[in-house]
């Protein structure tokens, strides 16, 4: 009924720059809060930032000041543009949302198939 889909992510050399985007389709009713978790191998998924339909952010400590979300709730994207980057930001990187599907009045939380994201020292 809705599907994400991610893009973006790659090798990147510590200190670079990736931005990933994720697109949500399907029988969208309407979409409340989106985000972005990442795993890092032998590790628990963890949030890393998520925001509401009215664009309000949450970020985790470790990335504050170095990662921006934002989202375009026309396209019903999300993004995450990464700065500074340590290796210690290489995880798997999964989008959500939080989506209401037009045959349902529930919303349901919904997840990407997650892009890899390397960061070399």
């Amino acid at each position: 009924q809705v599907q994400l889909v991610e893009s973006g992510g790659g090798l990147v050399q510590a200190g670079g720059s990736l931005r990933l985007s994720c697109t949500a389709s399907g029988s969208i009713f309407a979409i409340n809060a989106m985000g972005w978790y990442r795993q890092a191998p032998g590790k628990q998924r963890e949030l890393v930032a998520t925001i509401t339909s009215g664009r309000s952010a949450n970020y985790a400590d470790s990335v504050k000041g170095r990662f921006t979300i934002s989202r375009d709730n026309a396209e019903n994207t999300v993004n995450l543009q990464m700065n500074s980057l340590k290796p210690e930001d290489t995880a798997v990187y999964y989008c959500n949302a939080d989506a209401r599907p037009t045959t349902s009045r529930n919303f349901y939380r919904y997840w990407g198939q997650g892009t890899q994201v390397t960061v070399s020292s």
